[in-house]
């Protein structure tokens, strides 16, 4: 694929005249080409009228000769597919290899294990997909809550219901591969050349589910409801595995159990495994107008037909602190991510097209080890504390309701919610509250601060309408399983922490890459069980 970056135009052009620009910048006769799709579209309105810059990606019908081209002028370049290849290990494998999880890091390394012919077995805690959506759904009409069928567990781990990024800063060639997957179950076509490329939710649950039939069809099973309760070793090593659904012999254990297992990892520290508190973070859920983020962003050009919904990052140290927007969500909505009983959690979430009214984002504050002594139980107390605070805050008006504040309010310490032009999405309701006294005050004022520099980044951010909805926990697991250089526990031979629950990714995309490397590690080692 060839990129073609810079292509400037008025807003009055669109993509047929970007693809023609683009062709003659690199010098491509149009008979030679395949397709033509834009890679990035933003906004210049630096210097009076706006105007639109693009990258053009163009794949030609002989992709042999795509190199030529590159190099054209400075802004032409060639954007290489990752030639993926892993060589079988000789080592004698007894069993099967087990991957427990199937969020993004289980699902690919199953799938490279199943591709491979080490027919896993993958266990899930949670059900399978279309059972996960009927109990989301069942939580979210009524705040009956499933504590293995929610946001956080089923198949495609808490990623499923999220927007479906599949951004990510990692830069590995695995990413390569993990987009050629998701293209090969029905992913949109854009995803390969859009710089920000995402799925949806919606489209995702569909991705999702043709990747685990691949893995069955090539000899791998899936046990769905049933969860890791315990490890079996010998002489350092992993032998086998207890679950809720009978034990399995096992030398060779993917651990991808997400970042929520928390009784999960209480099992492993009680089994003798050392883990490490890791940095995350905790704040709200911040929403706006769609339409006033655009405006703030894209000034005389917002509402263009051939602008992207807007979106933002945003980030402002604090002293020792960052107070820093995750997790960007245009047009979508925030969803009741709990996956334990009495407690309250935030997430965001949006469809393919993004076309709901409000924006919402995280803004959280960083946390780390020294917060808690470095004792991971203590992290882990810290999270479900707030969640269970932020219940009590919103019991008032339903089971699993959430307490929200104004943006202005908070800044002011006043507890209060005015509901104006942006109406809450939380699908469980909102209800007034002091968001400050959920949190120490050291976060609540390092929160204010950022809040407050946001608002010279984007115009209207503090604006008297925008709402705040609590709490956001889960950004990233608050632990760490140490690994070696070949990805095998320190502790434990055989086992594989892997993802973002054992604290090795944050996102669809880096958690997707490390069961490819965590895969190919087993892959490269040993054999394929006989039988």
């Amino acid at each position: 694929m060839i990129l073609v970056r810079n292509i400037r135009l008025p807003l009055s052009a669109g993509e047929p005249q970007a693809f023609e620009k683009a062709l003659r910048e690199a010098r491509i006769p149009r008979a030679k080409v395949q397709h033509l799709g834009v890679a990035k579209l933003s906004v210049d309105a630096r210097r009076g009228q706006p105007k639109l810059v693009y990258t053009v990606a163009v794949t030609l019908k002989n992709e042999a000769e795509e190199p030529a081209f590159a190099g054209a002028s400075a802004n032409v370049s060639l954007h290489s597919r990752t030639d993926f290849r892993v060589q079988r290990g000789t080592q004698k494998l007894p069993h099967r290899p087990v991957v427990c999880g199937l969020g993004p890091a289980g699902l690919f390394a199953a799938l490279l294990l199943a591709r491979q012919g080490y027919r896993p077995i993958v266990l899930e805690r949670g059900p399978a997909l279309d059972e996960r959506v009927q109990a989301v759904e069942h939580f979210s009409a009524t705040g009956e809550l499933d504590p293995n069928a929610n946001i956080q567990f089923g198949e495609g781990g808490a990623g499923t219901f999220s927007d479906g990024k599949l951004t990510t800063r990692i830069g590995d060639e695995l990413c390569g591969l993990v987009t050629e997957v998701f293209l090969q179950h029905g992913a949109p076509a854009e995803i390969a050349w859009k710089q920000k490329p995402h799925v949806g939710t919606d489209l995702l649950r569909g991705v999702i589910t043709s990747i685990r039939k691949e893995i069955e069809s090539l000899g791998g099973e899936v046990h769905f409801n049933t969860a890791l309760t315990g490890l079996e070793q010998k002489n350092g090593h992993i032998t086998g595995i207890f679950t809720t659904d009978g034990s399995f012999a096992c030398e060779a254990l993917v651990f991808a159990v997400g970042h929520s297992a928390r009784d999960t990892f209480a099992m492993l520290m009680d089994s003798g495994l050392v883990l490490e508190c890791k940095p995350f973070s905790v704040g709200f859920r911040a929403e706006h107008l769609q339409s006033e983020i655009e405006k703030s962003l894209y000034h005389e050009a917002a509402g263009h037909p051939a602008l992207p919904r807007g979106e933002y990052q945003l980030s402002q140290h604090v002293g020792e602190r960052c107070v820093y927007t995750f997790c960007m969500c245009p047009g979508g909505q925030v969803v009741a991510s709990a996956s334990e009983e009495g407690r309250v959690v935030t997430n965001g979430m949006s469809y393919h097209a993004r076309s709901g009214k409000n924006a919402n984002a995280a803004v959280v504050v960083s946390v780390n080890g020294t917060d808690f002594a470095n004792d991971p139980r203590q992290a882990i107390a810290f999270q479900r504390e707030l969640e269970a605070k932020a219940y009590a805050a919103g019991h008032a008006a339903g089971p699993y309701a959430a307490p929200a504040e104004n943006i202005r309010s908070f800044l002011e310490g006043q507890g209060q919610l005015h509901i104006g032009s942006v109406e809450p999405t939380y699908d469980r309701g909102v209800t007034a509250a002091d968001l400050g006294s959920l949190l120490p005050a050291e976060l609540a004022d390092t929160l204010r601060a950022g809040l407050r520099a946001y608002e010279h980044k984007i115009a209207g951010y503090t604006a008297p309408d925008a709402i705040l909805t609590g709490l956001e926990t889960r950004t990233s697991s608050p632990v760490r399983l140490k690994r070696e250089e070949n990805f095998e526990c320190t502790q434990l031979a055989g086992l594989y922490p892997c993802g973002e629950g054992a604290g090795y990714a944050g996102g669809i995309m880096s958690a997707a890459v490390d069961g490819l490397r965590v895969a190919r590690a087993i892959i490269s080692r040993y054999a394929p069980a006989e039988g």
